[in-house]
């Protein structure tokens, strides 16, 4: 792989990661219809690192609240100023358990094409039919909830199956449980940062010594700034596509990429 390839692959990362379209999914199939030597997984965890960035950066006062209301938690036991944090430490916690289960499972067969085509089709269905829903009221920034958080959690965690999609998963169960668009979003967004950050200091070793991936360091540097640019970019426009023409679109586009590539599969 070459520069230029990963300046390609940082732009998929950086535009499909925040739409309801599924990153990896696009990611493993640069390789199928490219016929490229699959980078693999890491390389692909990689490029997630630039969109993890952009949400730091973009949600930089959600963060720090985040950070603020965890300190508080740990050191002074406040429960009662610190519902934010303890819905999504309670999202996270189980999803991060859950993926711990089945990611052998996934790593093993879920890049194949075939699978990726149904997981498309059947969550984008899925993602239509929840965001028909009528929204509600949940916020879950504001109102402590840790069952409908834990639910969000479990579901990001089937994500690690290209073709889900992360955000779609999350903003599918998100609003199932009755948030709007716009707060389901930005828990959502905020959501990936401990699942690809702790992915990659677990993967810190492998990195280190070469054998998580055999791309160059300065190609997988230039995916990285690719992703956080494009990242950062549609992140902004998104929140203010989401609560004009809501999901519908994103979901017949999943459709037509899942049964296309059924077809090339059968």
């Amino acid at each position: 792989m070459n520069e230029s390839w990963a300046l390609l692959y940082g732009f998929i990362q950086g535009v499909t990661e925040f739409l309801p379209v599924s990153s990896s999914g696009h990611l493993a199939l640069v390789p199928y219809f490219a016929q490229l030597e699959d980078p693999g997984v890491i390389f692909d965890l990689l490029m997630h690192l630039g969109t993890a960035i952009a949400v730091i950066l973009y949600f930089k006062k959600e963060v720090a609240r985040l950070i603020s209301e965890g300190m508080s938690l740990v050191f002074k036991r406040d429960l009662k100023n610190t519902i934010f944090c303890q819905n999504f430490l309670s999202a996270t916690f189980f999803s991060f358990l859950l993926i711990l289960i089945i990611k052998n499972f996934a790593l093993s067969f879920g890049r194949d094409p075939a699978l990726i085509g149904f997981n498309f089709i059947f969550f984008g269905v899925l993602m239509y039919f929840a965001d028909r829903k009528v929204g509600g009221e949940l916020d879950l920034t504001k109102t402590s909830n840790i069952k409908k958080s834990i639910y969000i959690g479990i579901s990001q965690s089937l994500a690690i199956f290209p073709g889900v999609s992360r955000s779609g998963i999350t903003l599918t169960t998100a609003r199932l449980l009755g948030m709007n668009r716009l707060e389901a979003s930005r828990f959502s967004f905020l959501l990936s940062l401990p699942v690809i950050l702790g992915s990659i200091v677990f993967k810190i070793p492998e990195i280190i010594n070469g054998s998580a991936t055999n791309v160059s360091l300065s190609v997988i540097l230039i995916g990285i700034v690719s992703s956080f640019v494009f990242g950062i970019v549609t992140i902004h426009f998104f929140l203010k596509l989401i609560s004009r023409v809501g999901l519908g679109y994103f979901s017949l586009y999943r459709v037509i990429v899942g049964v296309f590539l059924l077809y090339l599969s059968f």
